[in-house]
């Protein structure tokens, strides 16, 4: 049973793993291996993650039928806030496979079994937190330029947006303020739940030890970053379809990404 220790780990202390300096070509490395461990068994990982382009079909035809059409973007941009926690089940995957176990696809349910849940729990309440803080940033921003009327339709929306000063004022700022937004999810989560799923150290060290790990590697840290967005943009063209493949490769990568960052724990005895 997972025993309800959120802050330090199952020793009750602060375990701060040692953090590695990588470069670019580990980054390559990482997204190679993760290829390797979707392509094993593609089938199996279209399955999980087919809800992501599901999700973003509802999204849009629940923002289009119900005056919510300013938060069509920003929910399915900030959708990909909680992609660190929506991975969990392909993080498992790929530690199935790196030991040599069962990969099957129903082992990706065994996170629930995980003697860290508790803290991976408090990790996801902490990114669902960020996401509700972004779309009420976003629609505070869209007021801010728009008024609190909703838009007539999604034509009059779209040329609103796209033709008129203060529509690109819209997207020029709430870009930005949406990149601080990934920007703190990236430092503070982008190995916080694959280091729980290893180790029980709890959810304070799982996000200090993340966000040293960017810190210590910043420049490496923002490629990474950037080839994620470039890759969620490509694979949400077909109507999401490719996020489909795009997503199980990103995170079946992010669980060799740290593997690279952090040191293994020193064995005792």
């Amino acid at each position: 049973m997972a025993g309800f220790h959120v802050i330090a780990g199952a020793g009750d202390t602060l375990a701060h793993p040692k953090v590695r300096k990588i470069g670019v070509a580990d980054l390559i490395d990482a997204l190679h291996k993760g290829f390797d461990d979707f392509w094993e068994k593609p089938s199996h990982y279209v399955f999980l993650c087919v809800i992501y382009p599901l999700v973003g079909v509802v999204l849009a035809a629940w923002t289009s039928g119900n005056n919510a059409l300013p938060l069509l973007f920003p929910l399915m941009s900030g959708f990909a806030l909680l992609g660190p926690f929506a991975a969990l089940g392909l993080y498992e995957i790929s530690r199935r496979r790196e030991a040599g176990l069962d990969t099957s696809w129903w082992h990706a349910l065994e996170v629930r079994e995980s003697p860290a849940l508790p803290s991976i729990a408090a990790v996801g309440l902490f990114l669902l937190a960020i996401f509700v803080a972004w779309l009420l940033t976003a629609q505070g921003i869209y007021q801010w330029y728009f008024g609190p009327t909703p838009p007539e339709s999604l034509s009059s929306f779209i040329s609103e947006v796209l033709g008129t000063q203060r529509g690109w004022m819209l997207i020029i700022v709430g870009n930005l303020v949406g990149l601080i937004f990934a920007i703190v999810v990236l430092a503070t989560t982008v190995i916080a739940f694959p280091i729980l799923l290893d180790r029980d150290i709890g959810a304070y060290d799982a996000i200090y030890t993340s966000a040293k790990a960017v810190m210590t590697n910043p420049v490496t840290m923002a490629i990474w970053g950037l080839i994620v967005a470039a890759l969620l943009v490509i694979g949400s063209i077909p109507v999401f379809a490719g996020l489909a493949v795009v997503i199980p490769i990103l995170g079946h990568a992010t669980w060799h990404l740290y593997r690279k960052l952090i040191e293994p724990p020193a064995h005792v005895g």
